[in-house]
């Protein structure tokens, strides 16, 4: 199940409208539409507060399956996804010649996620006010 549609079923299961779960993330109804309909990805500050809001964890609500979908931003998600994709199927060589299991590979790109989103927040304070993208 994608996240767009984990949102919904979750805002749904405890009897939220998409203007009740926008007021408590502190988001726009038009956000909260464009994450259900899968036109947006929520950033990562936002991630966490749906979390809360929807009261799941960050893992669950982002994961599909044994996949975890956190780099598949706007731009470059896709590009991003396949890179690191192909970091973890080429990461065999790394691991002493082991295939990893799906479990190990879920843990790989958790730990590149997490650097991508630190270093995407830390570089943030460094780029000029007029070419953020804020909320």
């Amino acid at each position: 199940m994608q996240i767009q549609e984990k949102i919904k079923r979750l805002r749904q299961q405890r009897g939220m409208t998409q203007s009740e779960l926008a007021e408590r993330v502190g988001v726009s109804l038009r956000s909260i539409q464009n994450y259900e309909l899968g036109m947006r990805y929520p950033k990562r500050d936002i991630l966490d507060r749906l979390c809360d809001a929807l009261e799941v964890s960050l893992e669950y609500l982002v994961s599909s399956g044994d996949r975890f979908l956190m780099d598949a931003e706007e731009e470059g998600g896709a590009r991003g996804k396949r890179a690191a994709q192909q970091l973890i199927d080429s990461a065999d060589a790394l691991f002493t010649g082991g295939v990893l299991s799906e479990e190990d590979q879920d843990k790989v790109m958790l730990a590149l996620q997490k650097i991508y989103w630190k270093t995407k927040e830390k570089n943030q304070k460094y780029t000029p006010k007029k070419y953020r993208d804020e909320e």
